[in-house]
C-alpha cells in the first residue's frame, strides 16, 4: 500500500487481518498459487513465517502451536497435492479441537469449474476435517472470512478452519480495512447445574474425575486441582492429556490411554460417579467403548464439554453441561469443600497403585528403557515439553515419565505417527526458554524427519531421542499377535540417524546401553543446535510387558 492510497492487495489484507489477531507465528510451505501473499509477509516482520519442508509437517506444526499456546496456529500450503498433504495436520486438530486457520492457495477464478491444474473444491474434500471450510472470491470480504475463521476455530468445540485463497483475488486491490481482533466465545455453567453437580457428589461413595482436551489455561488447571486437593477427589487424565493434572500428585490415579493399567479400568466400572471436565469419552479412553454402557452408563455420568454438539452424543449424561474448561474450572472451585469425604482412603490407595505401575520392568537387550524414562523424569525440567508421534516406544513415556506442568505433553490423540518432530520444533520456536524433547521411533521418524532441517535453519535447538528397533514395532505386535510367525512388511531397513542428523547440521550420536544415556543426552544439550539421539533398542523389548517372543508364544498357544 503506497503512501496517501488505502488501496491493498488481497494478499496484504490477508496478512494485515493476522497481524491484527495477534498472529506472531506461521508455517507455511511457499507455492506460486499464494506468492501475493509471500510478498505482503515480506513487509511485516512482526510475524515470523517459518518455512517447512512438507505441508504435512506444516499443518502438524500449526496445531501444535495452537495445542501449546491457545491460539490458533495458522499454516499457508499450496493448492491441490500441498493441500492433500497438509491433511494429516487437520485431522489431528480436528480429533483433539486444537484451534488451527489452514490457508489454501487456489487457481484463479476464471479457471474453476475445469478441473484446471491442481484444482480441487476444498469445501467438498475438507468437510469432514474441519469445523468450516471456504473459498474467499473478493478481496474485500477478506476481513470477514478471517473474522470467522478466528471464532469459529476457538470457540465451542474448538477445532480447525479451512480458507481457499483464489490466486487472482489476492493480487487484486481493495479499499476493506482489516478485522478487529478475535475473542473466542465459550458457553458458562449456569448455577443450578453446578448446585446439582456438588449434590451429586456429596451422594457419591466411589467418583472418579476424568480431565480431557478441552480449552483449557493454566489458571483452569490451577483451579481444578485446588479443587481436587482440596476434596480429595481421584483424578484421571484421558489419553495422551496428563498434562492437565499434576502426575506427582496424591490426588493423580493415572490416565486411560492405550494398554491401560486393569486396577484402573476396574475402578472406572466400579465408579458410582463419573464426572468427565473436557474430552469426548471416545474410544481410547474409554477402551474401545467398554468402561462405560451405550447410551446409558451404569455409573451417573456429568459430562462437561465445550461443544453442546458433544454432548449425549453416544452417552447419555445424568447431568450434561455445555461449558468451556476455563469458565467451568473457576465456577468449581467456587464451591464448598466436602467434609471427610467417603472415597479419600480410596484416593490414596488408587494413587498407589498408579506408583506402582509406572515403576519400569527389565526388558530384553542391552539398553533399558526403563532406567532412560527414570533419568530423564529425575533431570528434566518440570516444565520441559515433551511430544511424540504414535507406536509402541510411546508407551515408555506415557507410562513412566510424570508430567508436572501444564502443556508439557504434546501427543496425537488420533494417533498420528510423523508428529512428534514437527510438534517439538514448533514448541521450540513458540516457547524458546523451554528444553523440548521429541520421542520417535525409527517408523515413526521417517515420516517427517526432513522437518529436522527446519529445525536446523530456525534454531529451534531441540533433542530428537528416537527408538530405533528396525521395525514398524506397533504393527509387528498385532502381526505376532494375530498371524505369529507369518512376518511381512514390518522390517525396516534403516540409515544411520545419527549421520543423518549430522548432514543437515545438527548433533547426532548412537547409544547403545542406558547407561551411555546420560552423558549423551548431557551433550545435546550442550551442542547448541538440534540433536538426535538414536536409541538402539532390541526387537524383543517390543512392549514393556511382554517381548516379541512372548506375544509370538502365547499366540500360537491360543491357536494349537
Amino acid at each position: 500500500m503506497n503512501k496517501g492510497d488505502n488501496r491493498r492487495t488481497g494478499g496484504q489484507l490477508l496478512v494485515e487481518c493476522l497481524r491484527a489477531n495477534g498472529v506472531e507465528l506461521a508455517f507455511a510451505v511457499p507455492g506460486e498459487s499464494y506468492l501475493a501473499v509471500l510478498d505482503a509477509f515480506y513487509d511485516v516482520p512482526e510475524i515470523r513465517l517459518i518455512t517447512g519442508r512438507q505441508e504435512g509437517g506444516v499443518s502438524m506444526m500449526a496445531e501444535a502451536y495452537g495445542k501449546l499456546t491457545g491460539k490458533p496456529g495458522i499454516a499457508f500450503v499450496t493448492r491441490g497435492p500441498g493441500a492433500t498433504n497438509a491433511c494429516a495436520g487437520l485431522h489431528v486438530a480436528r480429533q483433539e479441537s486444537t484451534p488451527m486457520v489452514l490457508f489454501i492457495g487456489q487457481v484463479g477464478r476464471n479457471m474453476t469449474e475445469r478441473e484446471s491444474f491442481q484444482e480441487i473444491d476444498y469445501r467438498r474434500m475438507l468437510g469432514q476435517l474441519t469445523k468450516w471450510t471456504a473459498e474467499i472470491d473478493d478481496p474485500a470480504r477478506i476481513p470477514e472470512f478471517v473474522s470467522r475463521a478466528f471464532h469459529v476455530a476457538t470457540s465451542g468445540r474448538q477445532g480447525p478452519v479451512a480458507l481457499a485463497l483464489p490466486e487472482d483475488m489476492l493480487t487484486e486491490l481493495t479499499t476493506a480495512a482489516p478485522c478487529q481482533p478475535y475473542a473466542a466465545v465459550q458457553a458458562a455453567p449456569a448455577a443450578a447445574d453446578m448446585q446439582r453437580l456438588m449434590a451429586l457428589l456429596e451422594q457419591a461413595r466411589q467418583p472418579l474425575l476424568l480431565l480431557g482436551e478441552g480449552d483449557w489455561s493454566s489458571a483452569a488447571v490451577a483451579s481444578m486441582q485446588r479443587f481436587c486437593s482440596a476434596n480429595q477427589l481421584p483424578v484421571v487424565a484421558t489419553f495422551r492429556c496428563q498434562d492437565l493434572f499434576d502426575n506427582a500428585h496424591p490426588c493423580y490415579i493415572g490416565d486411560l490411554g492405550l494398554g491401560a493399567n486393569p486396577t484402573l479400568s476396574k475402578r472406572v466400572k466400579e465408579a458410582d460417579l463419573l464426572i468427565a471436565v473436557g474430552g469426548r469419552l471416545g474410544e481410547i479412553p474409554t477402551n474401545a467403548y467398554s468402561l462405560l454402557d451405550i447410551p446409558t452408563p451404569q455409573q451417573t455420568l456429568v459430562h462437561i464439554h465445550g461443544g453442546a454438539e458433544e454432548l449425549n452424543r453416544v452417552y447419555q449424561a445424568t447431568l450434561a453441561i455445555n461449558s468451556g474448561m476455563q469458565h467451568f474450572a473457576a465456577m468449581l472451585e467456587q464451591m464448598p469443600t466436602l467434609q471427610a469425604p467417603a472415597w479419600a482412603e480410596s484416593t490414596r490407595q488408587a494413587h498407589a497403585d498408579y506408583l506402582n505401575w509406572i515403576k519400569p520392568p527389565q526388558v530384553p537387550g542391552a539398553l533399558q528403557m526403563g532406567e532412560v524414562m527414570n533419568w530423564l523424569g529425575e533431570h528434566l525440567p518440570s516444565d520441559a515439553i515433551l511430544t511424540n508421534g504414535a507406536g509402541n516406544y510411546t508407551v515408555w513415556l506415557h507410562r513412566f515419565y510424570q508430567y508436572r506442568h501444564f502443556r508439557s505433553q504434546l501427543a496425537p490423540t488420533c494417533g498420528s505417527m510423523g508428529y512428534g518432530l514437527p510438534a517439538a520444533v514448533a514448541a521450540k520456536l513458540a516457547q524458546p526458554e523451554r528444553t523440548v524433547v521429541c520421542f520417535a521411533g525409527d517408523g515413526c521418524y521417517q515420516m517427517t524427519m526432513q522437518e529436522f532441517g527446519t529445525a536446523v535453519q530456525f534454531g529451534a535447538n531441540i533433542v530428537v531421542v528416537l527408538v530405533n528397533n528396525g521395525s514398524w514395532g506397533t504393527i509387528r505386535m498385532h502381526q505376532e499377535r494375530e498371524y505369529p510367525e507369518r512376518v511381512i512388511a514390518t522390517e525396516l531397513f534403516n540409515p544411520d540417524f545419527a549421520a543423518l542428523a549430522q548432514a543437515y547440521g545438527g548433533f547426532g550420536a548412537i547409544v547403545n546401553s542406558a547407561d551411555e544415556f546420560p552423558a549423551a543426552f548431557e551433550q545435546a544439550m550442550a551442542a547448541g543446535k538440534p540433536a538426535l539421539l538414536e536409541l538402539r533398542l532390541d526387537l524383543e523389548a517390543l512392549t514393556p510387558r511382554a517381548s516379541l517372543s512372548d506375544i509370538r508364544a502365547q499366540a500360537l498357544a491360543g491357536k494349537a
